[in-house]
């Protein structure tokens, strides 16, 4: 307990810097190590398979989104309540924590799989696979699915973690699964045999993700000192905050799922298999690049949702500025070199078809335009998570990933002028209007912030005031 109130006060009262490097350091890591899984396995299979195969696994990657969905809503949900809870140091809603997500988790996982073994071939074909794509694709999704129950709880139960402040112990359990996939990729793809390349990568993923989500278990069940699995069950009680909150993070995973399943139908209706494996190649680097972004995002949701608990207002600002300002330094880190370097960064992934890589090194150019403002975007969206503003964070994530996108994507294609490359530049300008978006709606944020603020701070003024008034006049007496 004295390690929570420790973690308590150095959000409520630490240095602003110091803490939020305490806070995102670990979480950026841990998240860059997390998002290893896919890229990692797009580059083993690209390498030591062939396109076909790398293409293969990654218009399977929107749907396994339907697990990061769940993990997601759950996860994020039960961590904004938990940072509120450690603020107002309400003991009742913490000790359930834990035993209300291991029950939503386990209804949530069993649906998906079965739905998704039960439609594996049909979901593909929404993407646009087909032919040889499609078969691998099929090959390594079902294996994949198979292993829903475990990548849920490991992926949800580690967000408690971080909603908690244990960065650290969450950052290390990320990355022993992550280290292990990437150990075994190779491993797995050798005892298959190159013929069999995506059912090794397939399975080096599930078995990673069983071992973190046992480690992830027996912390719980043994080491964890505040936070335990009590009473596995369905609190009625947490559901509806929960989800509220954490229904705008799954969102942003299930809607990037048809975000990219029209993507790739798109590009293959208007260009043929070469641009699904461009898309592919481009997508996976766009979303390594992200991770880190998400990362910074989930050590500024304690500091936003515990001070915002607390009621200091001050020190929520002060966090936001920080914040952003690193964010978009981190942004830079990947925006430079892609930018410079595309043809080089789309050779990780596309081995022995130079022709592919010449073609689509200007594509990736223009999904990348607007990445630097991604850090910005997205501490917007978690800022109102934190806070409890769960609908807010939806109409921003509903603008980015559906209102705006797709019909963009459906469209800019079809002039002439666009042709297969306005897939790439709807999400440029989708990029654009969402930024004027998060400027209006945290403009508004931070106005009523300022009022609470001065609101809280003026009673105190007007008491020192009056105290001081009363002691002058028992001088005077």
């Amino acid at each position: 307990m004295k390690k929570s109130e420790d973690t308590r006060e150095m959000l409520v009262s630490g240095n602003i810097v110091s803490t939020m490097l305490t806070l995102s350091i670990p979480a950026i890591l841990g998240m860059v190590v997390i998002g290893l899984y896919n890229f990692m396995d797009a580059v083993f299979v690209g390498q030591m398979v062939n396109a076909t195969a790398m293409t293969a696994v990654k218009v399977s990657y929107p749907f396994t989104l339907l697990n990061s969905g769940v993990s997601t809503l759950i996860g994020v949900g039960s961590s904004s309540l938990l940072s509120i809870a450690i603020g107002k140091k309400d003991k009742k809603t913490i000790d359930g924590i834990m035993g209300n997500l291991m029950a939503l988790i386990g209804i949530l996982s069993v649906i998906v799989m079965v739905v998704g073994l039960a439609f594996t071939p049909q979901l593909l074909s929404l993407s646009g696979a087909k032919g040889d794509i499609l078969n691998e694709a099929v090959r390594y999704l079902r294996i994949v699915f198979c292993g829903s129950l475990f990548v849920n709880f490991a992926q949800s139960a580690n967000m408690v973690m971080r909603g908690e402040g244990k960065l650290k112990k969450a950052m290390t359990f990320m990355a022993i699964g992550a280290i292990l996939n990437i150990i075994l990729d190779p491993i797995m793809i050798t005892i298959v045999g190159k013929e069999n390349g995506v059912t090794g990568a397939a399975f080096a993923t599930i078995i990673s993700q069983f071992v973190q989500a046992c480690i992830t278990l027996y912390y719980f069940l043994n080491k964890s000192e505040q936070i335990k699995i009590g009473k596995i069950g369905v609190n009625s009680s947490m559901v509806k905050p929960v989800l509220s909150v954490g229904v705008s993070a799954m969102m942003m995973q299930v809607l990037q799922m048809v975000q990219q399943t029209i993507m790739y139908n798109t590009v293959e209706s208007f260009g043929g298999s070469s641009w699904q494996t461009i898309l592919g190649a481009s997508l996976s680097l766009q979303a390594f690049a992200f991770i880190p972004l998400w990362g910074i995002s989930q050590g500024f949701q304690p500091a936003i949702g515990t001070n915002y608990g607390a009621k200091k207002y001050d020190r929520m600002v002060s966090f936001n500025k920080a914040f952003m300002i690193a964010a978009t330094i981190i942004a830079a880190v990947f925006y430079i070199p892609i930018m410079c370097f595309p043809e080089k960064m789309l050779s990780m992934f596309i081995k022995d078809a130079s022709d592919v890589v010449v073609m689509g090194a200007p594509m990736l150019r223009i999904l990348f335009a607007t990445y630097i403002s991604y850090g910005v975007m997205i501490l917007a969206i978690t800022f109102f998570q934190a806070i409890g503003k769960g609908s807010i964070a939806a109409i921003l994530t509903l603008l980015r990933q559906v209102v705006l996108f797709i019909p963009l994507v459906i469209l800019l294609p079809r002039i002439k002028a666009l042709g297969v490359g306005g897939v790439f530049f709807a999400q440029t300008f989708t990029d654009i209007v969402v930024m004027v978006m998060v400027v209006i709606f945290m403009t508004s944020a931070f106005a009523k912030i300022r009022k609470e603020l001065s609101e809280t701070t003026n009673p105190h003024i007007e008491n020192a005031t009056e105290t001081a008034s009363a002691k002058a006049e028992k001088m005077e007496g």
